[in-house]
């Protein structure tokens, strides 16, 4: 075993009894979680893999059940922000069989990822039902809430339910800014302009693209700096500002160094071949 595997497994064993002070889950485990999250908002999707990855084997490893169904959960998250729905629902079903054997309660709302891979997938009807079913039950109103109200508008946008998208979005920021939140600023705006655009208001779209852009820049968030930036580029190219609109995302693009595989990128690369 490598020195690195065998000192994360004498400190795993010295410090197991903080599953039972640490909110009934692995500290270890929970780091993992939040450090794939992180580096996926800071544009390294593929180091985020890899850490999700490592999180769930040691909480398989270190045999604690909620722990497990945690890690599961969060990697499920990731999944959809890369765009595998497939892996998504891997991770829901593992999670909901050992929640049943267990006897687990969920800790987060599974159903929000569910809806979430079910838009990637183009199940956008089903997407928009179980993203409903999931704000509407007792954990749709904790800390994941901003991020459900976001899944929701873009599958309705998808839909062309711009009003009803719009309705959401305005509902995640109020979410947001009532529960001292920032994580989902950027993807709540940007959803906000693909509404508004869908309506005919152009210039708060616009707008809205540009506070999008913004944030995500403040926040250093990349990943979302991209997709705001690959919105607002092709509502530029459709107002026929090609050149404009390369300038703005050719260097948000040409910034990453991996997840050239993940839909994101590939949706920016593909406009910027457009774009000429």
């Amino acid at each position: 075993m490598p020195a690195s595997r065998r000192l994360a497994a004498i400190i795993a064993e010295r410090h197991r009894a903080h599953r039972l002070l640490y909110g009934g889950h692995d500290p270890g485990v929970c780091a993992g979680n939040v450090g794939a999250q992180v580096q996926w908002l800071l544009g390294y999707p593929d180091k985020a893999l890899a850490i999700g990855a490592e999180a769930l084997a040691f909480a398989e490893r270190i045999a604690h059940p909620l722990s497990f169904e945690i890690a599961l959960l969060y990697d499920a998250m990731l999944h959809v922000n890369r765009g595998a729905p497939e892996l998504t629902l891997q991770r829901l079903g593992t999670a909901e069989a050992l929640a049943a054997d267990q006897r687990l309660a969920f800790m987060l709302e599974p159903r929000l990822m569910h809806g979430g891979a079910l838009n990637l997938q183009g199940a956008f009807a089903d997407a928009v039902a179980y993203l409903r079913e999931g704000l509407a039950g007792r954990l749709g109103t904790t800390r994941l809430r901003p991020y459900g109200l976001a899944l929701l508008a873009d599958a309705l946008a998808q839909q062309g339910e711009h009003a009803a998208a719009l309705a959401a979005v305005m509902e995640g920021l109020e979410a947001q800014e009532r529960m001292g939140q920032r994580l989902w600023d950027a993807e709540l705006h940007r959803l906000e302009g693909v509404a508004l655009v869908g309506l005919n208001r152009l210039d708060d779209g616009q707008g809205a693209f540009e506070e999008a852009l913004g944030v995500a820049r403040r926040q250093q968030a990349k990943s979302y700096e991209l997709r705001a930036a690959t919105s607002l580029a092709r509502f530029w190219d459709e107002q026929g500002r090609r050149a404009e609109a390369r300038n703005l995302l050719a260097p948000v693009y040409g910034w990453f160094t991996e997840g050239f595989d993940t839909p994101d990128l590939k949706e920016a690369r593909a406009l910027l071949e457009e774009l000429g």
